[in-house]
């Protein structure tokens, strides 16, 4: 059996992150490994650009640059600027640090540089203990990290300036989620969004994969490749509305496949994934940044990770956002991730997703246009009852599609769920796209439905340095039985029937995708022994600086119930901001109010007197669309 420490899995091909580099990014990609052109703009301090400098120090050895060498000297992180071969050693390396700075490429030219000419990023890794109470346990995890630094580089004949003076005097450390959210993904997205809306591009922005996740080594892929997690979601992950009782016969034991080839690739790894190792990783990330406390936003189970940070480690809690909030005293159940967020998301359907499309109108709404033999403007009661029908229709006979990549398809009730509506209540900037689709599918035409499920299969790119290889997904399951393993877990699966049967009633939107999420969790106990760590205390332990909560009464994922219940506990330890928009967190429907709330908090440690602050979205729906949201 192989261990934890033999498998380097990555998940983001380097195309994929030359495309999220594009959108914002002043370098543009061509494809071969740290093939970019520079624009023509002026560097920091009115110095030339980072592509001027090389070539007027052409001359200089190969591993020299204007900008001298990296990594520097006593560097946690061992940064280099980021170019596409910045991929942490394999574990298995006998030399990391030397492998890793032979990655150093001295040409800034082929490194990745801010939008306004300054920033630059940067890439590292921090190696730290698997387990974290047995110090006669030698193996190691390798953290893959990425820094967004704001003043950019000191050039190397700046005698005055020492790298560290580029330095934020605070870093904002940001987390997207999951379990199992890129860090390092998210922050090649945001960084400079966040440094701004937070701080006025005064703070670095870092962003990190957890442990399993992404880039960080061992990663949590227990498929070869994801062609193989495709194939089988089809059949094992159909919804109750069109599967037969032996449906979960079917999910059972292809949990139990799942989590047996989990413990077969990973071995033991899956003890050490909880939320509070994470917390403790987070902790030796602020340490290996000099800084004293953490200052950070969090988002969704990010909010999990931050609560339980602060209540280990409460003398040390810096200016957290914790946005889209979690209750992570539900995640000690069984099945707690799951049914604890339901009748939000349906919520967020019936009045958000088909209410404001009637309000907005046909010109801005396709599925506010009236259908053949329906007189009048439509109204929500009608829009609705013709979802329902189309839905049922779906449940009972899958359309036909084809498209010109995928060939033949079906349209299916599961799919159309999973893959388009559900997630589309957490992005209302798509919901215009998705309103046409709908029309178009209950016209017959399934064009637009095919086309956007192709999207979601799983992506088979290759790259001639970096072979494609399989994403960490299973880490979320992990995760999620490891916080709840010490919950009885009752035989047979009766029970687990009745948890299906009762989701779902309560919400069609979400009731499968969430039943998904925690039904693995039979099986976790069978193939790992007890997590090495779990927080079971309380959540109201005395904070260094209070934290700032964030949420949204039609939030699909994290109800503003969750913020409140938070709330409740810590006391005069959080302040809430009620957030009246849509989708997932405060970034999908934003606001002037809760960005004024959250800069001055960040920037100034300035906090609302109140226990509740509402602010209320900039945008309506559809009327003042900004168009598809990728991020």
């Amino acid at each position: 059996m192989t261990g934890p420490l033999k498998r380097p899995m990555m998940e983001k091909s380097p195309q994929i992150l030359n495309r999220r580099r594009q959108k914002r990014s002043w370098v543009t990609i061509f494809g071969s490994v740290a093939g970019v052109a520079i624009l023509g703009l002026t560097g920091f301090r009115g110095l030339p650009t980072p592509a001027q400098h090389w070539v007027s120090h052409s001359g200089c050895k190969s591993q020299d640059s204007p900008y001298g060498s990296f990594p520097q000297e006593n560097d946690p992180f061992h940064f280099l600027p980021c170019t596409d071969a910045s991929r942490p050693p394999p574990l298995d390396d006998p030399t990391p640090q030397q492998t890793w700075a032979a990655l150093f490429d001295p040409n800034p030219s082929h490194w990745s540089w801010g939008s306004n000419s300054r920033g630059i990023y940067l890439c590292g890794y921090l190696d730290l203990p698997l387990d974290y109470h047995n110090a006669s346990d030698t193996r190691i995890v390798r953290i893959a990290v990425t820094k967004f630094q704001v003043a950019g580089l000191p050039l190397k004949n700046d005698s005055d300036i020492t790298p560290t003076s580029y330095k934020s005097k605070r870093t904002l450390i940001i987390e997207p989620g999951g379990p199992g959210g890129s860090g390092t993904s998210y922050l090649w997205d945001t960084a400079e969004e966040m440094t701004k809306r937070f701080s006025d591009g005064q703070l670095d922005a870092l962003g990190w994969d957890p442990r399993g996740v992404n880039v960080s080594l061992p990663s949590a892929a227990c498929y070869p490749q994801d062609a193989h997690r495709d194939r089988w979601s089809l059949l094992a992950l159909r919804y109750r509305e069109e599967a037969p009782r032996a449906q979960l016969e079917m999910m059972d034991a292809m949990n139990n496949a799942t989590f047996f080839a989990c413990q077969q690739r990973l071995g033991d790894f899956g003890r050490f994934v909880s939320t509070a190792v994470v917390a403790r990783d987070l902790d030796e990330i602020r340490k290996a940044l000099g800084e004293e406390e953490v200052t950070g936003y969090f988002v969704s189970y990010g909010t999990g990770i931050g609560q339980t940070y602060v209540n280990m480690f409460p003398d040390r809690a810096g200016r957290l956002i914790l946005d889209g909030t979690e209750y992570v005293r539900d995640h000690r159940l069984l099945g707690g991730f799951g049914w604890t967020s339901l009748d939000n998301a349906t919520d967020a359907w019936h009045d958000g997703f088909l209410g404001e499309c009637i309000n907005a109108g046909p010109e801005a709404c396709a599925l506010a246009q009236p259908i053949s033999g329906q007189d009048g403007p439509v109204t929500l009661e009608q829009l609705e009852k013709r979802m329902t029908q189309l839905l049922s229709s779906l449940q009972t006979r899958p359309q036909s599609a084809y498209t010109e990549s995928g060939g033949p398809s079906l349209i299916t009730y599961s799919a159309l769920v999973e893959n388009i509506l559900y997630p589309a209540m957490y992005r209302p900037a798509n919901w215009p796209s998705i309103a046409q689709l709908l029309y178009d599918l209950e016209a017959g035409n399934a064009t637009l439905a095919a086309n956007q499920l192709d999207l979601s299969w799983s992506s088979h790119s290759s790259h001639p340095t970096y072979p494609h290889t399989p994403s960490s997904s299973e880490l979320e399951l992990l995760v999620i039985c490891s916080d709840s393993y010490d919950a009885p877990i009752p035989d047979g699966l009766t029970w687990w029937d009745e948890l299906w049967a009762n989701m779902t009633a309560q919400s069609w939107m979400a009731g499968n995708s969430r039943f998904f999420a925690v039904f693995p969790c039979r099986h976790y106990n069978t193939y790992w022994d007890a997590p090495s760590e779990v927080y079971r205390g309380d959540l109201n332990n005395t904070l260094k600086t209070p934290v700032l909560l964030i949420a949204s009464p039609y939030d699909p994922a994290t109800p503003l119930r969750n913020g409140r219940r938070l709330l409740g506990e810590m006391g005069s330890n959080a302040r809430l901001i009620v957030h009246h928009g849509y989708g997932h967190s405060s970034r999908r429907d934003p606001s002037d109010c809760t960005d004024r709330v959250v800069k001055a908090y960040i920037k100034d440690g300035v906090l609302p007197h109140e226990q509740e602050t509402d602010c209320y979205a900039n945008r309506r729906p559809y009327v003042d669309s900004a168009g598809d949201e990728s991020v």
